[in-house]
């Protein structure tokens, strides 16, 4: 037998806080919301997907922060301050020629994960966008310094965020 036949999607993210969720969502064939939700509830905290606009615009005031987009055919990360943007034309624009811009459909985020998890052996703290399919728009990565330490005004700014948002 398999260890998927064997461990549940909750005991496998409690025995394993740090694996890859989509890594395990294809392993145990569910949506990455899900595999979010079966974090240890230590690990997780979750907003409305309404409160995307805030988020971002807050994200933006951070300074260097790492955002991914993660899909079947690679791992895509920007790393630097990512500018304010404004809703209109159904999207959320964050305008700009250089550094991360473009247009981000804001309305299908249905939830937004606030994660501090162990990963690769050091803490990681991040903010997953999950759209209303249950899979991730994006993530956002509080930064690091030069030792690759957290930066701690922006944990502290993350996490009083997520005190303020999350339900």
């Amino acid at each position: 037998m398999t260890e998927t036949a064997t461990m549940t999607l909750k005991d496998k993210m409690m025995a394993e806080p740090g694996a890859i969720v989509e890594t395990v969502a294809k392993e145990y064939g569910v949506t990455l919301r899900e595999v979010v939700e079966a974090l240890p509830e230590a690990n997780r905290r979750f907003a409305a997907g309404s409160a995307f606009a805030e988020v971002m615009t807050e994200v933006a005031g951070w300074g260097t922060v790492t955002l991914i987009i993660h899909t079947d055919d690679g791992v895509n990360e920007f790393t630097g301050p990512i500018a304010a943007g404004k809703i209109a034309q159904s999207y959320y624009n964050i305008g700009g020629g250089t550094g991360f811009h473009g247009h981000l459909r804001y309305e299908r985020c249905a939830r937004i994960a606030f994660v501090e998890r162990p990963l690769f052996g050091r803490l990681s703290v991040s903010m997953l966008f999950i759209n209303v399919d249950g899979g991730i728009m994006h993530k956002i990565f509080v930064g690091r310094d030069e030792k690759r330490e957290l930066l701690p005004d922006q944990l502290a700014k993350f996490r009083a965020l997520a005190d303020r948002i999350c339900i």
